[in-house]
């Protein structure tokens, strides 16, 4: 396919369906009902037209990237991908799984050939997936295998807070076990050099969270601070020399506004560490970033809501603002 820039520079950009019982046709559409409100860059739909003719979108079919930088602002760009069952709200079909998949597919080697600026992923049901043979957690872990098996990390952010955690779907005792000063390092190597080469922050500023109440108070509430923390953060200044970073420091004084101000990410432990945060700032527009990967990508920060698919009331202010981000990224590498 021909590599087309779009007016602001940017390939178009693939998104992907997802599950198509779920919101992730209606928010698209909403998505692109706001492209000039929202001033959004140029995106097409790896999916199945008649998902969004059923909405009432005017959808134009597309076959190649370039075709999708011509019809966006009159029409939604769909580049087919066909069911297996015409899609229900709210009711899962294993059957559609494969198509599922061959969307995600179609974006990523768009993605890795040039020829789109990036991928946006609708929320998948992993456990339709898992029964119709995925093997891995998700898509973060499905894409690392699919773009060559990079080490990535991955980033949740809103409007004024980036976080990172070090370990993500394990249980907490599980959380705690698996922290490593190999890990924590890891994450935080490609936490910085994404800030520096992805977000454009020339001197990023890193702030790491404690895994204990305290920091630990010296070993006293837990040594992890001690034996693990403290060394991955020497670990990641000597790797990536120019950035500035704290800690380990007390989750419970890292997140306050005053706080946010002297940080440009905090690099946390565990899930919830990261996600109550975030989410309590602003629920609506978080954004799911895959750092470490070769291509751009991003996601709206929820899942299906199968209990509002088909209602008409999807808020598509998470997939926006993740349509904005992976522009911007897109943006930043080209200009890199």
């Amino acid at each position: 396919m021909t590599r087309v820039a779009t007016s602001d520079g940017v390939r178009p950009l693939a998104l992907t369906m997802g599950e198509p019982a779920g919101i992730g046709p209606e928010i698209t559409l909403k998505a692109w009902l706001e492209r000039d409100a929202a001033k959004l860059p140029c995106f097409f739909v790896a999916g199945d037209p008649a998902l969004y003719r059923a909405l009432g979108a005017p959808v134009e079919e597309i076959a190649t990237t370039a075709d999708a930088a011509e019809v966006f602002r009159r029409a939604l760009p769909v580049l087919p991908v066909p069911l297996v069952e015409p899609a229900e709200p709210g009711r899962l079909a294993t059957a559609n799984a494969a198509a599922v998949l061959a969307a995600i597919d179609v974006a990523c080697d768009l993605a890795m050939a040039g020829t789109a600026g990036g991928m946006v992923t609708n929320p998948i049901h992993k456990r339709v997936l898992y029964e119709a043979g995925l093997d891995v957690p998700g898509h973060t872990e499905y894409l690392a295998a699919r773009t060559g098996g990079a080490r990535v990390a991955m980033m949740l952010s809103c409007p004024g807070l980036r976080v990172v955690p070090a370990t993500v779907h394990l249980s907490l005792r599980d959380a705690a076990a698996a922290l490593s000063v190999a890990l924590v390092a890891e994450q935080g190597i490609i936490l910085a050099q994404a800030l520096r080469d992805d977000f454009g922050i020339a001197r990023p500023r890193i702030a790491v969270a404690a895994l204990n109440p305290h920091a630990g108070e010296e070993g006293h509430l837990g040594r992890e601070e001690i034996d693990i923390i403290a060394p991955a953060v020497d670990a990641i200044r000597t790797a990536v020399p120019g950035i500035e970073i704290r800690g380990p420091a007390p989750a419970d004084t890292l997140f306050h506004a005053a706080a946010r101000a002297h940080y440009d990410a905090v690099l946390c432990m565990y899930h919830d560490q990261a996600l109550i945060p975030l989410k309590t700032i602003d629920f609506e527009h978080g954004v799911n970033t895959t750092l470490g990967l070769p291509i751009v990508r991003m996601s709206p920060d929820h899942g299906t809501a199968l209990d509002i698919a088909g209602r008409g009331i999807a808020h598509p202010g998470s997939l926006v603002a993740a349509i904005q981000a992976a522009g911007d990224m897109a943006r930043s590498r080209a200009c890199a």
